[in-house]
């Protein structure tokens, strides 16, 4: 199957963090979680399939006992905008009385990201914490202020793959940080 919308080169994107930058940063956000959690016997959730490379790499990093399991919530399905949260799994490891922490690999406006908030919360989490490996700067975050507890690099408010993050479903296995190049 050939793609109707020509793919972006890494040739023809500028490159915003290398491999070796986002290892950097994944030790880093490692160190806190391993700080914070290490007594909670957390549930820790991979959001699909943005979360699948930050999740692969920081749980090995992680030096305490927890439960995986994952969820898919989406806004895009291989679009460049979104719409309405549409849930496409739910985790199979309940969140009540649990202490949960969800790994995922941007927060943008982060209307998916509180849409699994609320479910969490809603289903008896003892308390939930968010990681993602970028947070994108702008001010159009689902409500002001919004943040990740645990944040790996930020990202200027251009569109960005690599290390998890899609063009339109391609390039999460770019090894680095990309961001497609402005036109003039």
């Amino acid at each position: 199957m050939t793609h109707s919308t020509p793919l972006p080169q890494l040739s023809d994107a500028d490159q915003l963090y290398s491999l070796g930058d986002v290892h950097a940063a994944i030790r880093s956000v490692a160190e806190q979680i391993n700080r914070d959690l290490s007594t909670l016997d957390p549930v820790v959730y991979c959001v699909l399939s943005g979360g699948i490379v930050f999740a692969g790499q920081l749980l090995p990093m992680l030096d305490f006992p927890l439960e995986l399991s994952y969820l898919h919530a989406t806004r895009y399905r291989g679009a460049t905008e979104g719409s309405h949260v549409r849930w496409i799994a739910t985790p199979d490891v309940s969140p009540m009385d649990r202490n949960i922490l969800i790994l995922d690999d941007i927060l943008d406006e982060g209307h998916t990201l509180e849409a699994i908030l609320k479910e969490c919360k809603d289903l008896g989490a003892a308390s939930v914490r968010t990681a993602v490996l970028v947070d994108k700067q702008h001010e159009r975050k689902a409500y002001p202020g919004m943040r990740c507890d645990y944040t790996g690099l930020t990202v200027p408010d251009r569109y960005v793959f690599g290390c998890g993050m899609d063009y339109r479903e391609y390039w999460r296995n770019a090894p680095g940080i990309y961001a497609l190049r402005e036109s003039d």
